[in-house]
């Protein structure tokens, strides 16, 4: 059962950077030797679409509140991708996982890797440089990249990392709620005095 960690991971790193997942497995299917990415993935016209979506991504992941919105907007995408992507590699293993059971992994997992990334990064974005936002937007791809790779030739590995990274970012979510809750505060408290003088 080693496409249970590999779909586990690549539905993790869905819910990051969907784009990023469908191009590397798919470079690594048709120029690395990788046996378990599905030949779906290495059609040319998949690469391409995938590299522009990539470039697009990587652009408004770095730039404060664009990120949010590309976030919200992906909220269904990135689900559907990692599902997607799932029963693909299921579909490569015949009788080794459901098509239906892997993309339902798959989804779910990346819908709460997305959660997590798209809490975060409204937490990010109540500093006021944006320097925090892209080091953390370059982190994330570094690691996708990583994880990825490494789940095509040692499963078991990157679904142990996988793992681990979802379990520290559902901690961190929770950090990071307080800290929303209280630059929400701030900014009402800021527009208060001004609606009070407007209304007087």
């Amino acid at each position: 059962m080693t496409i249970v960690p590999l779909i586990f991971t690549s539905g993790w790193a869905s819910g990051i950077n969907a784009y990023a997942v469908v191009l590397i497995l798919g470079l690594l299917g048709r120029f690395g030797g990788a046996g378990t990415v599905p030949p779906a993935l290495e059609r040319t016209d998949v690469l391409i679409a995938a590299a522009v979506l990539f470039l697009c991504e990587a652009v408004a992941d770095k730039v404060p509140y664009l990120d949010t919105v590309w976030d919200a907007v992906h909220t269904v995408i990135r689900p559907v991708a990692g599902a997607v992507v799932a029963a693909l590699i299921a579909s490569r293993h015949p009788g080794s996982l459901g098509e239906l059971a892997a993309g339902a992994l798959g989804g779910t997992t990346a819908l709460v890797s997305h959660l997590v990334k798209a809490s975060l990064r409204m937490a990010v974005n109540t500093s006021p440089e944006p320097a925090s936002n892209i080091a953390l937007s370059v982190a994330e791809d570094l690691t996708v990249a990583g994880l990825v790779t490494l789940a095509v030739f040692h499963p078991w590995v990157a679904g142990s990392v996988a793992a681990g990274l979802l379990l520290l970012g559902l901690l961190l979510v929770r950090l990071a709620v307080g800290r929303i809750r209280r630059f929400l505060a701030r900014r009402r408290e800021r527009r208060a005095p001004r609606a009070t003088a407007v209304t007087a």
